[in-house]
C-alpha cells in the first residue's frame, strides 16, 4: 500500500513540474476568481472522497488511481489558493456567493457518509460512481474558465483539468467493467 502512495505522491510532483508552477500574469477577471473560488472548495471535497479508497478498496489499482487523485487535487488547491492570495482575493466564495453561476456543484454529504461506511467491492462501485460525478462537475467548472477566464495560468490549469479529469472519468468507467 506504501508503494501506491509513493507512486502517487511521484505522480503528483510530475504534473506539478509538468506545468502547475508559476502564474504567468496577474492579470485576472471575475470568472477566474470564480473558478479558482469554487474549484478550492470542490478539490477539497474530492481529496476527501479520494481518500477512503485508502482503507476501503478492494483492488490497488482502485486505491493506486485514488491516491493519485488525492495528490494532484491537494497541489492544485495550493496553486489556486496561492493565485488567490496574489490577487487579494478570499479562497473561497461567502455562502451563496455563486448562486447567480448555478452555485457550488457537490458531491451531496449524504453520499459521502455512505461512502464511509461502505467497503470492498460494494465500496468501489459506489466510490467510483460517486467520483465519475465529482469528476465531470470538476470539468464542466473548467470549461466555463475556458470560455470566460482571461487569466493565462488559470486557463491553462483548467485546460490540464479538462483533459486530465476527461481521462481519468474513462479509467473508471473501465474499472467499473
Amino acid at each position: 500500500m506504501r508503494r501506491h502512495r509513493w507512486t502517487a505522491v511521484l505522480m503528483g510532483c510530475v504534473l506539478m513540474l509538468a506545468g502547475c508552477g508559476g502564474e504567468k500574469s496577474g492579470d485576472f477577471n471575475d470568472e477566474d476568481v470564480m473558478f479558482l473560488q469554487m474549484m478550492v472548495v470542490h478539490h477539497g471535497q474530492g481529496v476527501r472522497i479520494a481518500r477512503l479508497a485508502d482503507e476501503r478498496a478492494a483492488r490497488s489499482d482502485v486505491r493506486t488511481l485514488a491516491s493519485a487523485i488525492e495528490a494532484t487535487q491537494i497541489n492544485e488547491i495550493t496553486t489556486m489558493a496561492r493565485w488567490l492570495r496574489n490577487w487579494r482575493r478570499p479562497p473561497t466564495a461567502p455562502p451563496g456567493g455563486h448562486t447567480a453561476h448555478g452555485g457550488m456543484p457537490a458531491t451531496p454529504e449524504k453520499e459521502i457518509k455512505t461512502l464511509e461506511k461502505a467497503h470492498g467491492t460494494a465500496f468501489e462501485r459506489r466510490f467510483l460512481n460517486t467520483l465519475i460525478a465529482h469528476q465531470d462537475d470538476a470539468v464542466q467548472l473548467a470549461r466555463a474558465e475556458v470560455a470566460a477566464g482571461t487569466n493565462p495560468s488559470a486557463r491553462d490549469l483548467a485546460d490540464r483539468v479538462v483533459r486530465s479529469r476527461t481521462a481519468q472519468i474513462q479509467q473508471m468507467r473501465g474499472l467499473l467493467g
